[in-house]
């Protein structure tokens, strides 16, 4: 048994893919939202295990609101627009419904739940949030075998974990998809500041500063010690007065 949330702002999309859910007796629909706001409580009070998810609604779309999950359930978008890249869609979510579709057509959405998980959204959602013109508020990342979203100004570091990262908080570890220089380009260069060719920091998360040789050592609030480079060490430097 799989449980169920339908995010449509209209009526007659949700009314439509419940009575297309009455032949799939798996799935167990918990809830439905008609905007985002409610949307995102629904869901991460629900923690359902799949989201039919409209893209285009008032106030926040159906990409703000992965943004603001605890956790990521698979999702199956489902739309009236044709412009929102199908294609990048149709590669990286489990479907993507454009309205009006046929039983068939959901059917054949289902039919794809057998050969997918959670992770086949992440990296079209980190792509969305990556790639806005400001800086992003949170990311995706892996804890054990879930997908959740992490404010980025929780951050503490990032290190480099071959070609991924490993995005570290106050108290524990997380992995991300992308690889260190990537989320450099990403991040606010006013929070987040290259260490080490395998480190960045979070300004917000230095408690002391020390003098280590020519270069330096960084003590976080929560006691961890990081090493600054010598490459790296003008940095630092530039930020003492």
């Amino acid at each position: 048994m799989k449980k169920v949330v339908i995010v449509d702002d209209e009526k007659s999309g949700r009314t439509l893919i419940k009575e297309y859910l009455e032949d799939h007796k798996e799935l167990i629909l918990v809830g439905e939202a008609n905007n985002g706001v409610d949307a995102i409580k629904i869901i991460n009070k629900f923690q359902p295990d799949l989201v039919f998810m409209d893209i285009q609604m008032p106030g926040l779309t159906g990409f703000d609101v992965l943004e603001h999950l605890n956790e990521l359930p698979t999702i199956i978008f489902s739309t009236a627009y044709d412009k929102y890249a199908l294609k990048a869609f149709e590669v990286h979510a489990v479907d993507y419904l454009l309205k009006p579709y046929t039983k068939e057509r959901f059917n054949k959405a289902i039919s794809k739940l057998k050969d997918n998980s959670p992770s086949q959204i992440v990296p079209l959602v980190n792509e969305h949030i990556l790639s806005k013109d400001s800086f992003p508020d949170r990311i995706i990342v892996e804890k054990g075998t879930k997908y959740v979203t992490l404010a980025t100004e929780d951050i503490s570091y990032i290190e480099a974990y071959g070609s991924y990262s490993k995005i570290y908080d106050a108290s524990e570890g997380y992995l991300s998809n992308r690889g260190i220089s990537q989320l450099e380009e990403k991040l606010n260069p006013k929070q987040f500041m290259r260490i080490h060719r395998s480190i960045i920091v979070s300004l917000t998360a230095i408690r002391e500063v020390s003098k280590y040789g020519k270069s330096y050592i960084l003590i976080l609030k929560n006691n961890e010690k990081l090493k600054v480079s010598r490459s790296y060490a003008n940095k630092i430097k530039e930020l003492i007065l």
